[in-house]
């Protein structure tokens, strides 16, 4: 396959009656000339880095190599545990390991790019949180994440991935896209419902800037990655429930090119516009 469309992967999907992951699995492992089982033993590989960056990033210690910003995974996971949360103890527990997994990132730990460094806690924040608190199979998250490769593949080739190139809606969007297929799939969605999640979650994250403070993958990135989790969450349980998405995801992901190109300089990670030039962006950073 060619990776430049949505809809390519779920008529492949729809055509051999399986779902995108195993589909993707299969491809990948011919392209490559690798067996399948290779392929899954890399991705399990993959998934227990992203279980231990939930554990080193959830330290009540921890401190990233600013100062800026640290232990944000450790209040959340604190705060889950209270049961005493607005979204319940399932959703606070997700963006705690979302929280975590930034927080490794940003204390120079060890961490999967998924797709990119900025963006890394949002799939284990959603995959982790459904094998240990809903009781969903390693194996079957594992295979998970083939849907949410290839959807990131697509999404790299039609729109970008890169904040410096298409804004945080490139990074965080494309992370909270890819990881809301996922989610679809392992609730036992169609191929096409996979499609309309992440349609939908790049419809809402359009336009989103990506506005460092000091240029580091801090301030608001970590907290974005959190807010990223509820949207995976919140865009499959529509899809879910049977809401389709108007635009198919292919031109969504068409917009957010756009978009992308039309933002300033100033919004794409140069750390010159929006949070990252405010007053007190400036004071932390004793400017």
């Amino acid at each position: 396959m060619k990776y430049e469309s949505i809809q390519e992967l779920v008529d492949a999907a729809v055509k051999s009656n399986e779902k995108i992951s195993t589909v993707v699995l299969k491809d990948q492992a011919a392209s490559m000339d690798k067996p399948e089982l290779e392929l899954l033993e890399k991705m399990e590989i993959d998934f227990d880095v992203m279980k231990q960056s939930v554990i080193t990033g959830g330290k009540k210690d921890l401190k990233s190599m600013s100062g800026l910003t640290g232990g944000e995974g450790f209040l959340m996971k604190k705060y889950a545990d209270s049961k005493n949360t607005l979204c319940g103890p399932f959703l606070a527990g997700a963006m705690s390991r979302a929280l975590s997994v930034s927080g490794c990132n940003a204390a120079m730990g060890r961490i999967v790019a998924a797709p990119t460094a900025g963006s890394c806690g949002i799939i284990p924040g959603c995959l982790i949180s459904m094998c240990e608190d809903r009781g969903v199979s390693e194996k079957d998250a594992i295979m998970s994440l083939f849907t949410a490769g290839a959807f990131g593949m697509v999404i790299a080739s039609r729109a970008s991935i890169a904040g410096a190139e298409g804004g945080c809606q490139a990074e965080c969007g494309s992370a909270s896209a890819m990881a809301s297929a996922a989610l679809v799939e392992l609730m036992g969605g169609t191929p096409g419902q996979c499609a309309d999640a992440c349609a939908l979650v790049i419809a809402s994250q359009l336009g989103l800037v990506c506005d460092p403070v000091g240029g580091l993958v801090e301030i608001p990135c970590i907290k974005r990655n959190a807010t990223g989790v509820m949207l995976a969450f919140s865009c499959a349980d529509m899809v879910l429930a049977g809401i389709k998405s108007k635009i198919p995801a292919d031109e969504c992901l068409d917009a957010m090119r756009e978009v992308g190109d039309a933002l300033p300089d100033s919004l794409r990670e140069t750390a010159k516009g929006g949070l990252a030039a405010t007053p007190t962006a400036k004071k932390l950073l004793g400017m």
